[in-house]
């Protein structure tokens, strides 16, 4: 296993827009190789390698990475445990101080891994600083909070004073983390901070398409001070290496498609190994009779269109009061048709690229099966080839209904439909078809109405007058799913304690729970029933 480790190089001004990052060399792509788990013997000839991902911006060959067995991911996992366990000594205020490190290097360095997930998935630079600007909030939080979080604490024995209890926190050991392609700096560290701070040691999937900015990620955080062997990663096979990794860790935390979660959770099960997952969403957006609407209409397009609509919080249906849906459309078609797609590594642009061809293949097979199907397009419709091979436009379509493949399954790219609705209870009773609960909207005036409506609507998360980033970026509440959109939650006090195990330690003083030496049982339990009677009537809990 190659440990060998070269400092973090710095980059020159400026990138070489649509091909590698100018300031990627050679040299630090071989240093971030590094980083991948293998117990492969370094004088083998050939190495085994990831087949070839593309560039979203140009289609050129991004660079490929090692290739792990299931082997290596054992042998990950066993280097992670042993580290996790002179880690989980280290007092918490310590392992604060690697995460804060991180947050500043990440900050002082954000050009660098900014270029990084543009030049992997193709998205615009803006919603790549998204992604920083999360995980910068997710590394203060836990390392400002861990300790409170996870302190012991005291509560009321079974015979007070003289029973003593404490309930603790004791991490679950190796968490395996399996994070996508769209958010890889915020999906890929995002979990893996809340775990370390617990305790625990990690094991990480990297997907192959966005290998390298978890990469990167890992060289940061050895800067930072972390331990080398306690977060490791490993790169492969899908179904090999994620099999093998839901097989061998301790708690499995997971973000993807609900097909795939399924299969997750059900191989954690036959270990019962617990599983935190965040899966598929066809989030809805209510805009209410008494809503702005130049303000809704706007929010709309950056829910809907924000990361080219490849995240699971983004907005695929709307539903418009009928007394304002002909103005929010016309205002929504404004906004939308002033979108900037385009592919630069500067902020130029609103909007980036889809990632591969056939991200690109399914968004326009869910436009042209609803267009077939008798759908209008208000706005948008065709893939623009003229910007780069895998832009499509922004789209709004009109009259969709249940036969059209849009309507009900996630399309996952910049693809909207709008409906019309006349009151609250039917505007509640749409956003809650289907089997997706991840996140949901309302716009209105009357935030107090509207969050009583939010109560209604089955979703991990509501955000009244914004889209999805109100919920999603406020860290110290909980974010996940209901129904087919996952279990579990990320940010907050779950976000961590769900990497934990629940301990209770009693520490029993003086008498024994029990008839004491020379009294009978009958004698103990006519006291012990006469002492639940007077508890009873003091009103002690």
């Amino acid at each position: 296993m190659n440990t060998e480790r070269h400092p973090t190089e710095t980059p020159p001004p400026g990138t070489t827009d649509r091909h590698r990052p100018s300031w990627v060399s050679d040299e630090s792509i071989r240093h971030w190789c590094s980083w991948i788990h293998r117990d492969t013997p370094r004088h083998e000839a050939v190495e085994a390698r990831l087949p070839v991902s593309l560039a979203p911006f140009d289609l050129s060959p991004l660079p490929s990475v090692p290739s792990c067995r299931p082997g290596d991911v054992v042998s990950a996992a066993a280097t992670a445990a042993a580290a996790q366990r002179r880690w989980e000594r280290v007092p918490i205020a310590h392992r604060a101080r690697a995460v804060l490190a991180f947050h500043d290097l990440l900050l002082e360095r954000q050009d660098q891994v900014l270029d990084l997930i543009q030049w992997e998935t193709g998205k615009a630079r803006f919603h790549a600083w998204q992604e920083v600007a999360q995980v910068a909030a997710i590394a203060r939080h836990y390392a400002r909070r861990a300790g409170r979080y996870l302190a012991p604490r005291r509560v009321r024995g079974i015979i007070p004073g003289l029973t003593r209890v404490t309930r603790q926190r004791v991490p679950k050991g190796v968490v395996g983390v399996v994070s996508p392609w769209n958010y890889p700096l915020y999906l890929g560290v995002g979990d893996v901070l809340p775990a370390l701070l617990a305790g625990n040691g990690v094991v990480s999937k990297a997907d192959p398409q966005t290998a390298l900015t978890l990469l990167w990620t890992r060289s940061l955080l050895h800067e930072a001070g972390l331990p080398d062997e306690l977060w490791r990663i490993v790169a492969g096979d899908p179904v090999k290496v994620g099999t093998a990794l839901v097989d061998t860790v301790d708690f499995v935390c997971f973000t993807g498609s609900t097909a795939t979660g399924r299969t997750v959770a059900e191989r954690a099960a036959r270990r019962l190994t617990g599983a935190s997952l965040e899966l598929g969403g066809k989030n809805p957006l209510i805009v209410r009779a008494d809503a702005d609407v130049a303000a809704a209409a706007t929010g709309t397009a950056v829910a809907a269109f924000a990361n080219t609509g490849q995240m699971c919080v983004h907005v695929e249906r709307v539903y418009a009061h009928e007394s304002v849906y002909d103005a929010f459309r016309d205002e929504l078609v404004r906004v939308t048709e002033s979108l900037r797609p385009g592919g630069s590594y500067d902020y130029a642009h609103d909007l980036g690229s889809l990632v591969s061809a056939d991200r690109l293949a399914a968004v326009r097979a869910h436009v042209e099966d609803a267009v077939a199907k008798g759908a209008r397009v208000v706005t948008g419709g065709p893939a623009r080839p003229d910007i780069g091979p895998l832009f499509h436009e922004p789209t709004v379509l009109e009259g969709v209904t249940p036969e059209m493949d849009v309507f009900a399954e996630e399309t996952f790219g910049p693809v909207l439909s709008l409906y019309r609705y006349t009151t609250d209870d039917e505007a509640v009773n749409l956003a809650n078809q289907g089997s997706y609960g991840l996140s949901a909207s309302i716009w209105s005036r009357d935030t107090r109405a509207a969050a009583g409506m939010a109560a209604r609507i089955r979703a991990g998360s509501v955000n009244v007058n914004d889209g999805a980033a109100a919920a999603a970026g406020s860290v110290e509440a909980e974010m996940g799913g209901m129904g087919d959109s996952g279990l579990g939650r990320r940010h907050g006090a779950e976000g961590i304690l769900k990497y934990t195990e629940s301990q209770t330690v009693a520490v029993q003083r003086f008498l024994p729970l029990g008839p004491p030496p020379g009294r009978s049982p009958e004698d103990f339990v006519r006291r012990t029933n006469g002492q639940l009677a007077l508890l009873r009537r003091l009103g002690v809990r």
